[in-house]
């Protein structure tokens, strides 16, 4: 398992949108002098902006659109300002990620630090991805009705006699838990009620198993996907 990156956990808190208000400022005044976070929430936008493809698309009214682009609406840009502050603060861009659906996840991650709305029940996201990869593979989707969705944004070959095994664990467990085996390119409803509840920052990973599971209860292949829980609400 990878070790945390400070940077890399800042740039993905500020893609979420989960970062306050004096936080995001602090983190757009550095980007036009820090190559490494640039960098990083490049990465992370490369990762996320496949998820459009994952929900129908849903017109919000233009009552909902006036409210969004009063709470987004950026202070005066940096003279470096890079291309993607640019769209990443446009009206524009929501509307446009609004026609894939995209808007819904990234409203629901920006908006509790605006006040316009606020879900009864916690909510996280995670994005695997291959240890040494940038695209990614799946995602999961939560909600307080104690169960997640895992979710497939392509294929992964599997060799014969060989089986794709879920697993989370947070920081404070001994080891990781199996939520189940995984048919490729289809999605996995799991229930968590055996599980404490879910935690921000909380390790889920897909590895390579022998045919039917790991038989020691344990991850023993190799991770083919990664990822950690970020709050959304």
């Amino acid at each position: 398992m990878t070790a945390h990156d400070p940077i890399d956990e800042l740039a993905a808190a500020y893609v979420l949108g989960t970062l306050s208000a004096a936080q995001r400022r602090e983190v757009q005044a550095r980007l036009p002098n820090d190559a490494a976070l640039r960098d990083a929430v490049d990465g992370w936008e490369g990762r996320l902006l496949p998820l459009t493809a994952l929900v129908e698309a849903v017109e919000p009214s233009p009552a909902l659109w006036t409210r969004i682009e009063r709470a987004i609406a950026p202070p005066r840009a940096p003279a470096r300002a890079s291309a993607w502050q640019t769209w990443w603060s446009s009206l524009g861009f929501w509307r446009a990620v609004a026609a894939t659906g995209f808007v819904a996840a990234s409203v629901v991650a920006l908006l509790p630090a605006t006040g316009l709305f606020a879900p009864a029940a916690p909510r996280y996201m995670v994005v695997l991805v291959a240890p040494n990869g940038t695209a990614p593979g799946w995602v999961v989707q939560t909600s307080g009705s104690g169960s997640l969705r895992l979710v497939p944004l392509g294929t992964t070959a599997v060799p014969e006699q060989r089986s794709l095994q879920f697993w989370t664990k947070a920081d404070d467990w001994n080891a990781p838990v199996s939520l189940g085996l995984v048919q490729p390119g289809q999605p996995l409803e799991v229930k968590l009620d055996q599980l404490p509840p879910l935690v921000p920052n909380q390790l889920f990973e897909i590895t390579l198993e022998p045919y039917n599971g790991s038989p020691t209860g344990r991850p023993t292949g190799p991770i083919l996907y990664i990822g950690r829980a970020v709050k959304l609400t």
